[in-house]
């Protein structure tokens, strides 16, 4: 899973914890999609990826058309799209919606919040990630709109677990520096389930995670990510990996749907608009950086991604981060 790796240092996730629940049954919420949170969480146009971690107790989740999806402690449950979704526990409750009251959630730290019945008790720590929204798009797209992993049954998800709980106690106190030691843990904790996701993935899976697990096309992949502004060509590659160019792309396509030049030419123009977004590089170098061998050449091929020149896509995108 190097690729992994690779690609969530590019993509740069930052990750935190907002709300810490005690709930007693019955109870029910509503959680907006993740595009209301957004604003509150960056200047930057994000996307957001929202998770749940069961501390204690047993709850469901699910999204607003679909099934009640059963969880306990130690399960933690993500929402990589952003939908929005319910949790509860007992019988159905009128939920509590917290899009109309996103500000108060998100202003009161971590602060221990209490509701509920008075029954069962449940507790759960909510956390969010803020990614690059053309980057993450290659992890992402192959992931449910929904998914659950138990990080509770080896050693290393219970300290994972454990150092959460006794970061967020430390956050509660005001202790200084619990902010960042939670960003850190709420990132190794998306890695983590991913990490997890993956290994139970059934044989037959494709899509971009499924790819990354297997040994040659996960290798292709590293190379490609590790290396984008190589001149690659399929010959070069396959090679590299140890395959035949035929077998190669075949595999690929397989997994991705896509041949690995033209993959190539997406993550290309996907690591443009994210230094034309966040760096004042002239285009000329992001041309050269992203492995295009004249300006031209990659004005015309972001323009067929991007629908807009590179120029004018950076005036859109200050222009929507200054909004």
């Amino acid at each position: 899973m190097d690729v992994l790796s690779s690609v969530l240092r590019t993509v740069k996730l930052e990750g935190a914890m907002f709300y810490n629940a005690e709930f007693t049954s019955p109870w029910r919420l509503r959680s907006p999609e993740s595009c209301l949170i957004a604003p509150y969480i960056s200047s930057q146009p994000r996307h957001v990826i929202i998770y749940h971690l069961l501390t204690h107790g047993h709850a469901y989740a699910n999204l607003e058309d679909g099934p009640k999806i059963p969880l306990e402690a130690g399960d933690i449950v993500v929402f990589p799209h952003g939908d929005a979704h319910f949790m509860g526990n007992g019988r159905d409750t009128e939920p509590r919606d917290f899009a109309a009251m996103i500000h108060e959630v998100l202003s009161q730290g971590l602060k221990l919040a209490r509701m509920g019945g008075g029954g069962e008790v449940t507790r759960f720590i909510c956390g969010y990630l803020a990614c690059d929204v053309n980057l993450s798009k290659s992890f992402l797209g192959g992931l449910p709109p929904v998914f659950k992993v138990s990080i509770s049954n080896d050693e290393s998800g219970q300290w994972l677990a454990s150092s959460i709980r006794y970061s967020v106690g430390q956050a509660v106190n005001a202790h200084t520096g619990s902010e960042i030691v939670l960003a850190k843990l709420s990132e190794a904790l998306f890695v983590e389930t991913l990490r997890r996701y993956v290994e139970v993935l059934p044989p037959g899976q494709t899509g971009w995670l499924a790819g990354a697990r297997d040994p040659e096309i996960g290798s292709a992949l590293a190379l490609l990510h590790r290396q984008p502004s190589s001149p690659w060509t399929i010959a070069d590659l396959a090679r590299k990996v140890g395959v035949s160019r035929s077998v190669l792309a075949e595999r690929f396509r397989h997994f991705l749907g896509i041949p690995p030049m033209t993959y190539l030419t997406h993550w290309r123009l996907q690591l443009g608009a994210q230094l034309l977004s966040s760096t004042s590089r002239s285009v000329a170098q992001i041309a050269d950086e992203v492995g295009y061998e004249s300006e031209p050449a990659f004005n015309r091929a972001f323009k067929r991604e991007f629908g807009s020149p590179p120029a004018r896509f950076r005036l859109k995108s200050k222009a929507a981060a200054a909004d």
